[in-house]
């Protein structure tokens, strides 16, 4: 009748996600204008203004600027200032961030004190429109272009054993 609940429970209703890890950092002194696109975790604590098309997370810090015509990453958490639209599966504005531009979601979630100037269209599917992962990083490609555009030495022949040659008499 009163039996003890054996398993473990999960304080949020949501299944557990695998964590997404920042694999490059724009750091606080850093002012960039061009683009970011590819896959992986950014976070961006500098200046920055340009384009943004990332597979993965984007963290703009809370001493991050982002000037941006339409972000799209699969998720982007905003404790810094945003100005530009953003389209995510999943935003996190957080009690330090500011964002001016309209919103495009599947998930959104605020902390008090949090600014949000624009317009919110939640949608079921989010359709990101970012380019197929390449399997090499364009580094990867070059090299792997260098090393076939060096002509392989030939091999040398082999020797054969020899053989002694008897003459009959």
């Amino acid at each position: 009748m009163f039996r003890r609940n054996t398993q473990p429970v999960n304080e949020s209703s949501q299944p557990v996600q695998a964590v997404e890890r920042i694999t490059s950092v724009l750091g606080s002194g850093v002012i960039w204008h061009g683009s970011i696109n590819g896959s992986g975790g950014v976070r961006i604590e500098g200046a920055f203004e340009g384009e943004i098309a990332l597979r993965g997370m984007l963290v703009i810090g809370e001493t991050g600027r982002v000037t941006c015509e339409n972000i799209r990453a699969n998720t982007v958490i905003v404790a810094g200032a945003v100005r530009g639209n953003i389209t995510t599966q999943k935003l996190e504005i957080r009690a330090s961030g500011r964002v001016w531009g309209d919103v495009v979601t599947t998930a959104f979630v605020t902390e008090d004190g949090a600014f949000l100037r624009g317009q919110i269209r939640m949608e079921e599917a989010v359709e990101l429109d970012l380019e197929p992962a390449p399997e090499t990083t364009p580094s990867e490609a070059a090299l792997a272009e260098s090393a076939s555009a060096e002509p392989e030495p030939e091999p040398k022949p082999k020797k054969s054993p020899r053989t002694k040659k008897t003459t009959k008499k």
